[in-house]
């Protein structure tokens, strides 16, 4: 398999309150895909389905260890997803309300990077028999 990346996009994600660094991941990846339209995968690359694109997730939060992985990967909606987890993101002050769900006076800030990648062999192919 000759797999190029399509698409890399950014995204960031906050959970202000209740200090969850799934919600805040899952955040940035949905901020990080709702900025893209992937029209080329059928027009130029020839994908017979966006389910064959793979999608690669690095997410950085502040307690990786927290992370529910499936809560996150449920944020994308087509493709066969990977998700590497790592330290990073960000704790802010904030003002804490239990009446909002704060457990602390931390705002939990994720980063995420979505890398969409298609199988270039596959692609070739494509070509050939249209």
């Amino acid at each position: 398999m000759d797999m190029r990346r399509f698409v890399v996009e950014m995204g960031t994600g906050i959970d202000q309150h209740g200090q969850d660094d799934t919600v805040a991941a899952a955040r940035a990846v949905t901020d990080a895909i709702r900025r893209v339209c992937l029209t080329g995968l059928g027009e130029i690359v020839r994908l017979s389905s966006p389910g064959d694109m793979v999608v690669e997730v690095q997410v950085a939060v502040p307690h990786p260890e927290r992370v529910r992985r499936e809560e996150v990967l449920a944020a994308l909606p087509l493709g066969k997803a990977k998700l590497d987890v790592v330290t990073g993101g960000m704790l802010a002050r904030v003002l804490m309300s239990r009446d909002l769900g704060d457990k602390t006076d931390e705002a939990i800030i994720a980063n995420a990077a979505v890398t969409v990648l298609v199988d270039m062999d596959k692609a070739r192919e494509a070509w050939k028999q249209a």
